[in-house]
Formats: C-alpha cells, sequence, structure tokens
C-alpha cells in the first residue's frame, strides 16, 4: 500500500490546495459574526445562522452554496440537480417565500390595539420611514444604481425581512452586507437610538406622562388587519406579499378561533424559516461580493439610515407634542422604526430615566408596530418603482 501516495492525493483533494486569502479573510469575518451573535447577543437568532452560512459557503471545495447557479436567468431545474444545501435554502430567498413567511409570524406575534387606541401614531410610524429615503439618496450620491441605493435605503426601515425581500429582488448580489447591517443596527438600537434622543428634545418633555389609552375591542382587532390589507394593496399591488401575510398572521392571532395555527405561525414555523433564511443569507456573503469598498459603504449609509429614521420619529413627535399642548411625550416618535418591541422598550428606558414614574411602552408600541406597515409600504414604493 502507497502510504505516501494516498496521502499526497488526500492533499491535492483537499481545500487547501484550492484555498485563496479572501476566502480565508471571508472565514475570519464569519468568526468574528459568530463572537457577535454568541457572545455579544447581536440578534442572535438570526446572526449565528448568516455568520455560519457564510462559514460555510466560503470554504473551499465545500459546495454547499454555488453563486454561478444564480446569475443571470435562473434555472431552478439547475439548482435542484446540482446546487447545494444552501442553494435549495435560497430558492425560498429568491421566490420571496421566507420573507413572506417570516412577516406572517412576526403578524401573529404582533398587538395592534395600542396604535388602533391611537390612530395619530401611525403618523409616528411614517415620520420613522425618513431615513429610508435620507439613505436612498446619500446611496445615490456616493455612487450606487437606484436600485441599490433603493435596497440600502430601506435598511433605515430597521426590519430585516423587509430589506432582505427588497433587496433579493432589486440587488441580490448586496443581500448579505444588507442583511447583515439592518440585523446588526437592530441590535444596536439601543446604543444607537438614546443619544439622537436626547440631543433632539429637552428634559421636560422626556418628562411628558401620557394619558392612559382606551381598551380597544376584539372586533377592532379582527376587522383592523382585514381593512388595512384590502386598501392598501389595492393602492399599493408590490406590497401584498409582505403585507397581505403580515396581516393574516395577525388575523390568527385575533380571531379567538385560529390558536393553534397562530401558536404554530409563532413558533414552530417562525423557527424553521428563521433557520434556512438566515443560513442561506449567509451564505450569499462568497469573498467575489463581500469584500468590496461598497460593503465598507453600505455599513456607514446603514448607520445613517438608522440615524434619520430615529431623528425623523423624533421631530415629528416634538410638533404633535406642541400641538397637543404637551400631552404626547415626544420620545415614543424614535419607536417608529419597526424593530419590535426593541425601539418601543427604548423609549421606556429613555423616558422613565427623565421622570421615574413614566410609563412610554404601551404608547410607544403604536408607532413600533406602525413601523412594521410603513417599512413594509416604502420597499413596496421602492420596489414599484425601481422593480
Amino acid at each position: 500500500m502507497d502510504i505516501i501516495g494516498s496521502l499526497v492525493k488526500l492533499w491535492e483533494q483537499s481545500g487547501f490546495v484550492s484555498a485563496d486569502w479572501k476566502q480565508l479573510v471571508m472565514i475570519g469575518i464569519a468568526c468574528v459574526l459568530l463572537y457577535l451573535g454568541i457572545v455579544k447577543e447581536f440578534e442572535p437568532l438570526l446572526m449565528v445562522g448568516i455568520a455560519f452560512g457564510m462559514l460555510l459557503s466560503n470554504l473551499p471545495l465545500g459546495g454547499m452554496y454555488n453563486p454561478d447557479l444564480w446569475v443571470g436567468e435562473v434555472s431552478y431545474s439547475a439548482v435542484l440537480q446540482t446546487g447545494g444545501i444552501l442553494d435549495f435554502f435560497y430558492i425560498g430567498i429568491k421566490t420571496g417565500l421566507f420573507p413572506s413567511l417570516i412577516f406572517m409570524g412576526v403578524g401573529a406575534m404582533t398587538d395592534f390595539g395600542p396604535m388602533i387606541a391611537n390612530p395619530k401614531s401611525m403618523l409616528l410610524g411614517a415620520a420613522a420611514q425618513l431615513g429610508i429615503y435620507m439613505a436612498f439618496i446619500l446611496a445615490v450620491l456616493v455612487g450606487f444604481t437606484p436600485n441599490v441605493a433603493a435596497s440600502i435605503g430601506i435598511i433605515g426601515g430597521a426590519d430585516g425581512p423587509t430589506a432582505i425581500w427588497l433587496t433579493k429582488i432589486l440587488a441580490p448580489e448586496y443581500l448579505a452586507p444588507i442583511a447583515i447591517a439592518a440585523y446588526s443596527y437592530m441590535a444596536l438600537i439601543p446604543l444607537i437610538q438614546p443619544p439622537i434622543m436626547k440631543a433632539f428634545t429637552t428634559k421636560a418633555e422626556r418628562e411628558i406622562k401620557m394619558d392612559q389609552l382606551r381598551p380597544v375591542s376584539k372586533t377592532e382587532k379582527i376587522v383592523f388587519p382585514i381593512i388595512v390589507t384590502i386598501v392598501t394593496c389595492i393602492i399599493l399591488p408590490s406590497v401584498t406579499p409582505l403585507l397581505g401575510c403580515f396581516m393574516l398572521g395577525n388575523l390568527f392571532r385575533e380571531t379567538g378561533v385560529t390558536e393553534r395555527l397562530s401558536d404554530t405561525i409563532q413558533n414552530a414555523l417562525m423557527n424553521i424559516i428563521t433557520l434556512m433564511l438566515s443560513t442561506a443569507v449567509g451564505a450569499t456573503a462568497v469573498a467575489e461580493n463581500f469584500l468590496k469598498l461598497d460593503t465598507i459603504l453600505i455599513i456607514v449609509l446603514g448607520l445613517a439610515a438608522f440615524s434619520f429614521s430615529t431623528f425623523g420619529g423624533i421631530i415629528l413627535g416634538k410638533v404633535m407634542c406642541k400641538i397637543s399642548k404637551g400631552k404626547i411625550n415626544p420620545l415614543i416618535g424614535s419607536a417608529g422604526v419597526s424593530a419590535v418591541p426593541m425601539a418601543a422598550r427604548v423609549s421606556q428606558i429613555v423616558g422613565q430615566k427623565a421622570n421615574p414614574s413614566n410609563y412610554l411602552l404601551m404608547h410607544a408600541m403604536g408607532p413600533n408596530v406602525s413601523g412594521v406597515i410603513g417599512s413594509a409600504v416604502a420597499a413596496g414604493f421602492l420596489l414599484a418603482v425601481f422593480g
């Protein structure tokens, strides 16, 4: 038996022979993201999957993800015949299935009661989408094409599934950096938002206590998702996949006769889709697409998008505070970004530091959940214009 020859053959067939420095760098970046997800708990349910998907797709000769299969006109028969496991997962992103199902799960976990009780909070959710359009303008100014700029701008909506859904259509080659930026900044909301909130509000404004919200009837909660779906999706048909699934999930929650379906969507289905979606998104971070100056620009623009969105909500909150003669605490405007419920909790924390007896959480949930609708509508608008 030729032991030396066998060892040489084993070496020649190993990934060490074909590995290049870019793949090694990507493996290092994947390990850093794993650290952030596991140790620092940056959106761990998604970040761990994204990071490990990135690791798998950059292993030399691993064959888990084949980017060549997704260039130009996609042949799904070729994907099924020659693709790797992560290529199969990516079908769910490419077809829009996974982001829509994630939205269904989010809808099943969302209580629209605070927003229905205070419809004015929807204005704050709309104002907090300012970052989407500001980041879009900045992205165009630094040289991105409008379709890529639209995908970068949607980071400001603080809604990962929406960012993935829009980017996989308009700029699939940038899916990984945009998704990583979106989820990283969502995890950093408790660090990003408070300095902006304090800079643009006075101590007296932060101390404002708001009246208790009125009770919302079961009928209102059932009718709301139906009416919103009909009106919004007729006006903007491109948003139907996201908003329709979101409202269907919420309807399962509120009917009182579909508890089993609601529970399945919130737990089993949500967990399964999150697993496949996160690893497939990470897999798209192959060295050729990720190791570019554009990735750094996307990360910077993503921070600008979050900051402008927080600013937009706060400024309209101040205007509404003046109009209401001090009955609205402008801090709840920052919750208009759709990171539910983290942004609402940040409003509560900052308000309570100014006034320990303050309780803004339920008031902030109104803009917070309306921000989910706002980001989906913004994505539908951008798709209609640039798709």
